[in-house]
């Protein structure tokens, strides 16, 4: 008998410990069981197997209750590496969430410790038989071929031998059987000679060579070439057969990232990111775990991929808060990617235009190796303008300004692309009553509900909610109609259009690459035959299109609206890294940045391209209001359907949370997805102690109030 102690796959606080099961066969620490509780048949994950001589009867009179057998064993093999275990439990108290989360996070959906996963696709394949039979010429063809291979899948034989392939398995002289379907392979042609580094390329490469330290910063201005910095660190590595990952924030970024790699290396490649299936992430999953793949490009979540020896993690972009998981568990990615490169002893190289203010204070103390790139390859940086919008629009330029007009026409004459940046989507922000001038609001949230022009309906850009603009206002049942404000990606793809009717637009945002792989599309036929790109923020990333010369970037400094303290590092590396898409080849490079305060120094920075005076500026304002990064700040988010309970279960946080910290709150927030929410806020220079006294007021919860709870520590975001 074996007795097995088991996480339950809810990922509830009060169920957050082992539960005890017994099995008759044996089981790894690692594999999924299907158990009963309470009278559910859930899937739990075994965390320890203990072998015993003893019957089901004398083990339950030895701990004293009774204990259920698990219904079936789901794996023959465990799940998951040592290392990825180990992860998970550092990840359980760093970010304070339940162990099932942490492992299910770990996990690609098709294997997750849940009872919703989907079932494995299998592949029939064939191979030769041990049977003596007859064979035509033409039978014997096709036996040696698939001697030849050893085994191979039975759609292939059938597309090489149609008529034979069937007769073949039915007589005996092939054996059918299934096997799961692997990913396809990536192998290319090495098409790219690594260029000749620049001297200064050359000195930051060494200086990462012989870092004392194994986590390095590489600050360098976009079009510096970080991007060949990374992939001649991959190809020393991959020469010592190590494994190579390279992050990426956005999935934007990967295709170009995948085709440089590709180009370069010729290697079998793993692409990891969200918008693959559950069982193409599985597929590639198993790609790296029996080694397939060597080298790796993907999104935050490629990080948990069961590498066996890591040599190399870049994550490109390091500031962007993509790498931020807002749920729990609410990892940080270079967290994790720090974790990992000291348990293989790799190199973590984080590199960014704009590192992230704790990254580069930490490189200035010395916690990371500080290397930089100051130039460009081209030695060019683009010409930036600032146009105050308050006078624009005192002269009827709402959207675009007179002379971003002006540098759109000049740029479409001369055959050069130009890249226009709104972070907003949709037609208009709201849609307010003609009468009473209320706001068409989302039923589930207490937001605006945006209007989208091309299909005549509102989106709530929260909870995804959609409905058809009313034909009465929901307020006061005025039948006068709605008046538009604000304005989206949408609106100005028709205004821009209207403007430039022979221009070939295209446009790039939630609303445009919600179908498979429509990232790529969008960028190929942009860089094909396109003249204007438009879209948010994720234009304004990593993106290397030569002929760019002009990005206008509107509503520039609308995130300093948001209340939230990291507002202006987010709108200053938006300005920054968006000016960076233009000028990046022969031809010279301007920006537009459209603004209604040309003052704010996150804009004067921007336009200056001085990244050193704005963090010394941004961290003294830091220093001043005790912001990280000199403190720590832990959001507890308490959300639930009865208002009374939220309310109950907050004051119950801050009255047990006394400690050498401030708690702040309660603050009262928004409703979304109809559930009330409020939040508590503990702010202080120990983090250790911070989750200290949240884990033990946890354990004395007797109300269940900590399953209402959500905790993000060192949150990214705090606006409602």
């Amino acid at each position: 008998m074996y007795i097995l102690e088991c996480w339950i796959e809810h990922p509830v606080r009060t169920l957050d410990h082992t539960f005890t099961y017994l099995s008759d066969v044996q089981v790894s620490p690692g594999c999924r069981v299907s158990v009963d509780f309470n009278h559910h048949e859930l899937v739990g994950f075994v965390e320890t197997v203990e072998e015993s001589n003893l019957s089901k009867a004398e083990i339950e009179k030895q701990r004293g209750m009774e204990i259920r057998m698990v219904n079936a064993v789901i794996d023959e093999e465990p799940l998951i590496t040592n290392e990825l275990h180990d992860l998970a439990l550092m990840m359980k108290k760093t970010t304070l969430s339940t162990t099932i989360s942490c492992f299910q996070c770990i996990l690609p959906p098709k294997i997750r410790p849940s009872s919703s996963a989907k079932h494995i696709v299998m592949e029939r394949y064939v191979r030769i038989s041990e049977n003596e039979v007859n064979l035509t010429p033409k039978q014997l063809q096709a036996y040696m071929l698939v001697k030849e291979k050893g085994e191979m899948r039975y759609g292939d034989l059938r597309k090489a031998y149609p008529t034979l392939a069937k007769k073949m398995v039915d007589s005996g002289a092939l054996v059918a059987f299934e096997k799961e379907k692997e990913a396809p392979s990536t192998i290319h042609e090495v098409r790219d000679v690594p260029p000749v580094l620049s001297t200064a390329q050359k000195e930051v490469l060494t200086k990462i060579e012989t870092a004392d330290s194994r986590a390095v910063l590489l600050r360098g201005v976009t079009g510096s070439g970080k991007t060949e910095i990374y992939l001649q660190l991959a190809a020393k590595e991959l020469n010592e057969n190590k494994q190579v990952l390279i992050l990426v924030p956005e999935i934007a970024l990967t295709p170009q990232m995948i085709d440089r790699v590709t180009r370069r290396f010729g290697e079998e490649l793993a692409i990891y990111h969200s918008g693959l299936n559950s069982q193409e992430k599985y597929e590639q999953y198993v790609k790296v775990k029996s080694g397939r793949a060597r080298i790796v490009v993907g999104t935050r979540s490629a990080v948990f991929l069961p590498f066996s020896d890591l040599g190399l993690i870049v994550m490109d972009e390091e500031h962007d808060g993509s790498y931020k998981q807002d749920k729990q568990p609410s990892y940080h990615c270079r967290d994790v990617a720090l974790w990992r490169s000291e348990y293989h002893h790799a190199r973590l190289l984080l590199g960014s235009a704009t590192p992230s203010l704790d990254s580069y204070a930490r490189a200035l103390k010395g916690v990371y190796t500080l290397v930089e790139l100051d130039e460009r390859i081209n030695q060019s940086l683009p010409k930036i303008i600032a146009v105050d919008m308050k006078r624009e629009m005192e002269r009827g330029n709402t959207v675009l300004s007179g002379l971003l007009k002006e540098k759109i026409a000049d740029r479409l004459q001369k055959h050069e692309k130009v890249i226009l940046l709104l972070n907003r989507r949709g037609y208009n922000s709201a849609l307010y009553c003609r009468s009473c001038g209320e706001a068409i609001m989302c039923p589930h949230c207490e937001l605006s509900m945006s209007y989208h022009r091309s299909i005549g309906r509102l989106k709530c850009h929260f909870c995804g909610t959609e409905m058809k603009v009313p034909f009465k206002c929901p307020s006061c049942g005025s039948t006068a109609g709605f008046t538009g404000t604000g304005y989206g990606t949408e609106r100005l793809e028709k205004e821009v259009q209207e403007l430039y009717p022979c221009a070939k637009i295209y446009r790039m945002d939630a609303d445009t690459v919600s179908r498979k792989n429509a990232h790529e599309k969008i960028l190929r036929q942009f860089m094909a035959d396109g003249d204007i790109l438009l879209g948010t923020q994720m234009i304004a990333k990593g993106l290397d299109f030569p002929e760019v010369t002009l990005v206008g970037i509107l509503a520039a400094d609308s995130g300093l609206e948001r209340s939230d303290f990291h507002s202006c590092e987010e709108t200053f590396d938006l300005l920054m890294q968006a000016s960076g898409r233009s000028g990046r080849a022969a031809k010279k490079g301007d920006v537009i940045f459209q603004v209604f305060d040309t003052g704010h120094y996150a804009v004067q920075c921007a336009l200056r391209q001085d990244y050193r005076t704005f963090f010394k500026m941004e961290m003294d304002f830091r220093h001043r209001c005790m912001y990280p990064p000199y403190t720590y700040l832990v959001s507890l988010l308490v959300q639930g359907k009865d208002e009374k309970r939220v309310r109950e279960a907050a004051l119950w946080l801050k009255n047990g949370l006394v400690g050498n910290y401030k708690t702040i709150g309660v603050i009262v927030l928004l409703k979304r997805r109809d559930l009330f929410r409020a939040r508590i806020i503990l702010k202080g220079r120990d983090l250790d102690e911070m989750r200290k006294d949240i884990s033990t007021l946890l354990e004395q919860d007797d109300k269940r109030r900590a399953n209402m709870l959500v905790i993000d520590v060192n949150p990214m975001v705090l606006d409602g």
